[in-house]
């Protein structure tokens, strides 16, 4: 990521651009989320097109060839090569196949390009749309909500299609974290925003038992604690609440054991201990050579693992629910080690390395990426792997490392924002 420009001076092309770049993409997101709705049409994958051929457009135009650190420039070289060949290998020339890849923003082909976005400059119109996007597609989560509040509260909860549109719902919510996560260069009504976007997708993940997603959010709000603890001057009073948060919450559990099925929770008490993937992953153990484990099975890659989709009628998925496993599936463990050799020394970078909560905040997370990997797939075509990219190229730049707060939170001043 290149380094901070002078925040002042965008030209109008280039603001233009941005625009088109981040409208394209809240476009491409808010219509793959829809399209997985019950009430999906093709208008939705008509819009997936518009809204990615603004960012391809806007990206011919932003991208600049330039990575200030060698290290950083090395591997990322070498890192997109490997994701080019993933992509080459098991790649199909046919409609059907083409279609898939562009329209599935998780297990499609535009997740490998996501890392170009290391190579549009931090300038601070970028950083300030970055942010105002976060909340365009929260306040979008929420309104999705309400439109979908009889499927997502539906009495039965083990139906697939509340959890299917509960987790699709959280691609538009997991990147208000980052706005926790760097509360002190926003508004209180961004940061209140951001909040209740956070509290709400963890109470649907709750009642509707999903462990990945209660994770992640369980884990956005506990950093941004942290963060807020640290950086606050009233740490008595925020632990002493603290202290009081907790005996509440602790009473509240033992209620809901209490009720038991007469609770809401439930389901995500009856799920608690289901193992729903040890199976998968021994069939994918089993089918897995030497090779595969090495260099991937490319894109397309497949793996014997017969009763366990409905309608399958071959025996093999191209999919595993674990997605370090996912990421081994399609580009192997040189695709792996690769990611770590350049997100590793980002993590230390940001995090003990930097003067700003900023960096920090980037620091973080990457780290909590990674752990996500297991629990959910993250390697994304969504804001929220994109901001993971943005993080390294943070954390890689040493000229934002050492800038003060001061500076910091005059980039993220109020200029031309709606709320």
């Amino acid at each position: 990521m290149n380094e901070f420009n002078q925040f002042q001076f965008v030209s109008k092309k280039e603001s233009g651009n941005l625009y088109c770049f981040w409208i394209g993409f809240i476009i491409y997101s808010l219509s793959f989320t829809l399209s997985h709705t019950p009430y999906a049409t093709n208008i939705f994958r008509a819009f997936q097109l518009i809204g990615l051929g603004l960012i391809i457009v806007a990206v011919f135009f932003l991208i600049r060839p330039s990575i200030k650190s060698s290290y950083l420039q090395f591997f990322f070289i070498i890192f997109f090569a490997w994701s080019l060949l993933v992509v080459a290998r098991g790649f199909q020339f046919n409609t059907t196949f083409i279609k898939n890849v562009i329209y599935d923003a998780k297990y499609g082909i535009l997740p490998y390009f996501v890392p170009l976005i290391l190579l549009i400059p931090t300038d601070r119109l970028f950083l300030k749309k970055l942010i105002d996007a976060i909340i365009v597609l929260g306040v979008f989560y929420l309104i999705f909500d309400v439109l979908f509040i009889r499927l997502l509260l539906s009495s039965d909860r083990s139906s697939s299609i509340s959890q299917g549109i509960i987790e699709h719902f959280a691609i538009l919510s997991i990147p208000s974290g980052f706005v926790l996560f760097t509360y002190r260069y926003h508004s209180t009504k961004r940061n209140l925003l951001a909040l209740f976007i956070i509290l709400v997708s963890l109470f649907l993940a709750i009642i509707r038992a999903r462990r990945g997603l209660i994770f992640i959010f369980s884990s956005v709000l506990l950093f941004s604690f942290f963060g807020y603890f640290f950086y606050s001057k009233k740490k008595i009073l925020i632990l002493y609440l603290t202290v009081l948060f907790i005996s509440i919450l602790a009473f509240q559990v033992s209620n809901v054991y209490k009720i038991g099925k007469h609770n809401i929770f439930s389901f995500v008490l009856d799920r608690g201990d289901d193992d729903t993937r040890t199976g998968i992953e021994l069939y994918f153990y089993d089918d897995m050579k030497s090779k595969d484990w090495i260099i991937g099975k490319g894109i397309n890659g497949k793996y014997y693992c017969p009763d366990i989709d409905k309608d399958d009628t071959t025996g093999y998925r191209s999919v595993i629910e674990t997605d370090y496993l996912q990421l081994i599936l399609n580009g192997g463990l040189i695709y792996l080690v690769l990611l770590s050799l350049i997100f590793f020394p980002a993590i230390i970078l940001g995090l003990f390395y930097s003067k700003n909560m900023l960096s920090k905040a980037a620091g973080i997370w990457i780290f909590l990426w990674i752990c996500y990997l297991y629990p959910a797939r993250v390697s994304t075509f969504t804001l929220h792997y994109i901001l993971v990219w943005v993080s390294v190229g943070i954390c890689y730049s040493k000229t934002i490392r050492n800038k003060s707060e001061t500076a910091i939170e005059e980039l993220f001043s109020p200029v031309g924002r709606f709320i």
